[in-house]
């Protein structure tokens, strides 16, 4: 893939990026996209705000189709994650909207944006997880986090990731996005490295999943109650056949779900066929750690295979800081030798 000239910027979740609060952050991201010698561009809906997008999902779901069509856009980037992508789902498949407009350019995102993977998985395209335009390229402090910048940058110039490596370092999360905040780095701790939590060091399979908490939504109505049925009459959720030797990657939301939530979205993924499926799983770091002991211990109970090889502590997610996994490619887990290398 060539190199990438132009990033098109969606909001398919939360409108914050259009809000006023968030002007400094946005000029900061396009300040240092610039730096790089790229074009950014904001697809129609994606400055218009909270109030608007939340009222009017068909927007969002047009900015998506726009970007795809678009033959200026190079790499779709959502702004940020949210809680309610699944409300694109009648837009974006009531008529096959969707279908008839993807073109094979890269789309990154995390978060809630796992519903977006799973709709472009859906089609069969290929997708990036883990960074966000606000996320990132906003970051407050002096610059990008250095291994977050190492994977955009590597994505941008290249149209794919080669391999990870764990980060040196994680970070607390900001407490405040105010003004006040530019320049101020986020407080840095030294990172251990991938970690096995059992089963073989070395495993293989294309890579899918993403946030636990989004995914729980997809069976529990808790949050919104029309969201399992949506997703149902769909088909957004891959059946168990189709995650056959497949590694699932998991990682939590900055609500920081207790123990109790994360061993009930974990039974939802059991009761679906998905743990017994895959080949492996991969479990992004807590963000701030909290319940990290807690999660690892759940996860063995719910994989309930000695042999299901479960490796932890990857910066992907909510955790300072982000690496990019790419979904639908080939990929090999090295536990041992510290690394997830991608074959194209």
């Amino acid at each position: 893939m060539s190199k990438i000239k132009t990033i098109g910027i969606v909001s398919l979740s939360s409108g914050l990026l259009g809000e006023d609060s968030a002007k400094h952050q946005l000029a900061l991201g396009v300040k240092r996209l610039e730096a790089c010698g790229r074009k950014v561009k904001f697809m129609t809906n994606a400055l218009k705000g909270i109030a608007y997008l939340n009222e009017h999902p068909e927007a969002r779901a047009a900015d998506l189709i726009e970007a795809f069509r678009d033959p200026e856009v190079d790499l779709i980037m959502t702004a940020i994650g949210g809680d309610d992508t699944y409300r694109l789902l009648p837009y974006l498949f009531g008529h096959d909207e969707l279908k008839n407009a993807v073109t094979p350019k890269p789309f990154l995102g995390f978060s809630d944006t796992t519903v977006n993977h799973l709709m472009l998985h859906k089609l069969g395209l290929p997708s990036f997880y883990g960074q966000a335009f606000l996320t990132e390229l906003c970051e407050l402090g002096p610059e990008m986090l250095p291994y977050s910048r190492q994977y955009f940058e590597e994505l941008i110039e290249t149209g794919r990731i080669a391999e990870v490596r764990p980060s040196p370092l994680w970070y607390e999360e900001h407490t405040s996005w105010t003004p006040e905040q530019m320049g101020v780095a986020p407080v840095a701790h030294e990172n251990g490295g991938f970690e096995l939590l059992q089963g073989p060091a070395v495993f293989h399979g294309k890579i899918l999943g993403g946030c636990i908490c989004t995914l729980f939504d997809l069976f529990d109505g808790g949050r919104y109650a029309d969201s399992p049925a949506m997703a149902a009459e769909y088909g957004l959720f891959p059946p168990a056949e189709d995650w056959q030797g497949r590694i699932l990657l998991l990682e939590t939301s900055e609500e920081r779900p207790t123990p109790e939530k994360y061993r009930a979205a974990l039974l939802h993924l059991k009761n679906a066929g998905v743990l017994a499926a895959v080949s492996g799983i991969l479990v992004g770091k807590p963000q701030n750690e909290v319940y990290s002991a807690e999660y690892r211990e759940i996860l063995r109970e719910a994989v309930d295979d000695p042999e299901k090889p479960i490796v932890c502590n990857l910066s992907i997610g909510h955790a300072l800081p982000r690496c990019i996994l790419p979904f639908g490619v080939e990929a090999e887990v090295d536990a041992e030798k510290q690394r997830i290398r991608f074959a194209y």
